[in-house]
Parts: C-alpha cells; structure tokens; sequence
C-alpha cells in the first residue's frame, strides 16, 4: 500500500509540474473584494518540488477569514499566513481543506495558533490517518530541511453534507463529493462574489489527474456546473471567470480517457499499449500530457476491466 502512495504521489507532483526553476517571493493575486489566491511555482518533481505547486486562498469577511488549502509544508502555510496577515489581523475562523493531497494541506499547521476550525471532507481524517507514513517519508525526501516541523492537522469539522460557514458580510457553502478526484473532495462558493474554489475537481491549463473515480469526476463536473458562480478558482492554474469552459474542456478530455480505454479493454490491448494511445486527441491540449494521461490511464484501466 505505502508503495502504491509514493506512485501515486510521485506521478500527482509530476503532473502539477511546469519547467519553471525559480522561486519567487510568495505573492498574492487579488481576485476582488477579500478573496486572494497565491499560484504556487510548480516544479517538475525531478527539479525539486518545494512543497508549493497548488493554489492556495483566503477569503477575508467582516468577522474573520477563511483558508482555503495550505501548501505542502509548515514553510508554506507560515509564508501564507504572514502574507494574510501583511492584508488584515481579523481572526482566521477556518481552514478549509480541499482534498488529501499533501500539496494542499501540509501547511495547516501554520494555522494551530489561531485555533480556527479545520474543515474537511467526511473521510478526510481517515484519509490523511491511512497515508500519513508515505507522505511523510515523501515530504523527508523531496523538501529536505522544509519538512521539518511539517506535522499533520486533522479535521475539527467533518463535512458529510452541505454546510454553511459564517464570515460575517458573507458566508462559504462547502459542499463534499463521493469519490471523483479523490475520496475526499469538496468545493466552496463564496456567497458575496459568487467564487468557486473547485480543489483539484479543476485543473486547468494541465493535464486533469484522476486518482479516485474518473465516472465520479465527470459527474463531479456536471455538479460543478449547475452552481451560480462567477468565476472559479481551480486547484492548479488560474483564476477563470470563462468557468464553464474550463470544465468543458477537463470533461472533454476525462471522456476522451474513458472511451479510449474502454475501447482499448474490448480490442484486448495491454494496459501499457494504451498508456500510449488512450486520449491522443488531447495531447497537443494540456500541459504535461505524456507523464499524467499514462497515470490516468494506469489507475483506471484494471477498474474499468470489470465494468
């Protein structure tokens, strides 16, 4: 299992990852009216992941703020709260985690001073519990004297259904998945200005990454699609306020995988043939297509053996 974890997270971090080497100073994107995103430099996992490749928020209300995903490492979520501090000292109420992914929730620890709520899927908890060794010997391994005091933060709020969180002038309504890019999948709508904060059930401009179920993800799509947002925050890449067509495109391309390997699984081809075929379509469309399609292709061709 904990083998399964290192690939996984292995092949997650590559797939985040763009030929950029440099690490600038943590900045911050001002969205509009309290809502700030840092895009965090991503590396390529053989350059040297940082711990900061996702995109990380908050959102700042009359009477508090909310975090939305911290970074890989403690380093990361203390460069994020002094950067939310630099904008205001209202009491941070909330850190929202989007999914289990270490590039999203390692730098909760920055925040345990502020004793907020930590807020996370129902099966976060466990998920975090269940893959806490392989991640921490992955963070050892790849940030080096950054993983130090990086400890997990579980949940203090388990979301099993839609839930409400008051910020004052304005309220997040977190709503949870069943199992799509993960197990453990949730976004947030800020009711003020309409923002939706997607996690990783958006990528975009890179390959999209299906770890859980892709049949769950693309319904996770259709869901996304319903909400009155007016501009999304993906998990990587940048703020859309074209939102619809940015989740045209993940599920043309999430399609693309699935009818191709289904095809392939009924001509009888090997799972390793189709890593190179499955989507091709889609190449010239995404970034990082080679390294995170044949993980795609991996994680779902022996699941959709059995349909």
């Amino acid at each position: 299992m904990t083998r399964l974890f290192v690939y996984l997270l292995a092949s997650l971090l590559a797939a985040c990852a763009q030929a950029e080497v440099s690490h600038p100073a943590f900045s911050l994107e001002n969205v509009g009216d309290g809502i700030y995103v840092h895009h965090g430099v991503h590396l390529d996992i053989d350059t040297g992941y940082q711990g900061d490749i996702c995109n990380t928020s908050f959102v700042v209300g009359s009477k508090g703020v909310a975090v939305i995903d911290t970074g890989g490492s403690l380093k990361v979520g203390q460069e994020l709260r002094a950067a939310i501090r630099q904008i205001t000292d209202k009491p941070i109420l909330y850190v929202i985690n989007t999914h289990v992914h270490p590039d999203h929730i390692y730098g909760n620890a920055a925040f345990l001073e502020d004793k907020p709520q930590f807020v996370g899927h129902a099966k976060l908890a466990s998920a975090m519990q269940l893959r806490k060794e392989a991640y921490d010997k992955l963070n050892a391994q790849y940030l080096g004297n950054d993983a130090k005091g990086t400890v997990q933060v579980l949940p203090t709020l388990a979301v099993k259904e839609g839930v409400d969180l008051d910020l004052g002038d304005r309220s997040l309504r977190v709503v949870p998945y069943t199992v799509a890019h993960t197990n453990t999948d949730i976004s947030v709508l800020d009711s003020k200005t309409a923002t939706l904060f997607t996690g990783d059930l958006l990528f975009i401009e890179r390959t999209p990454v299906v770890e859980g179920d892709i049949k769950g993800l693309i319904s996770a799509i259709d869901t996304l699609k319903t909400y009155p947002a007016k501009q999304v925050v993906p998990g990587h890449g940048p703020v859309a306020k074209d939102w619809v067509q940015a989740l045209d495109n993940e599920q043309r391309y999430l399609n693309a995988v699935l009818t191709d390997v289904r095809a392939a699984i009924k001509k009888g081809d090997s799972m390793e043939k189709t890593m190179g075929t499955a989507a091709a379509s889609e190449r010239d469309k995404w970034q990082l297509f080679d390294i995170a399609n044949r993980r795609n292709v991996n994680t779902i061709f022996t699941a959709l053996e059995w349909e």
